[in-house]
């Protein structure tokens, strides 16, 4: 079994910093793609970043030249850095990545469980 666990949400205001990170941990052979969602309340689930397994990293254009996303492939986890929050960030974070198993080689992309970003005006 594959887990991926986020940690770093909270309560900021607008003009703040936070930084989420996730780890993956269990049967992993290798990580290709690793990346950050996020969904409002009513809304659907948006990719915000993703990155490579060599470091290419894809930004949607809302967050551009604000968040950066990051990894540690040593240590299977991804960050995400958001500076200058906007209250329309607010949203539910969720990492993902895609995993290759070991012994079965199956690819398969796998969830964390969310975590809350909630951005004051």
């Amino acid at each position: 079994q594959v887990q991926l666990v986020e940690s770093g949400g909270g309560l900021v205001q607008a003009g703040g910093s936070l930084r989420l990170s996730c780890a993956a941990s269990g049967s992993i052979f290798s990580i290709n793609t690793m990346g950050w969602y996020r969904q409002a309340a009513g809304k659907q689930r948006e990719l915000v970043a993703s990155i490579t397994s060599g470091g290419r990293a894809n930004y949607t254009d809302s967050v551009k030249g604000r968040f950066t996303i990051s990894r540690d492939n040593a240590k299977n986890t991804v960050y995400l850095q958001m500076n200058s929050l906007k209250p329309e960030d607010t949203g539910i974070y969720y990492c993902t990545a895609e995993v290759t198993r070991i012994v079965t080689r199956i690819i398969r992309d796998y969830w964390g469980q969310g975590t809350q970003v909630i951005v004051s005006s």
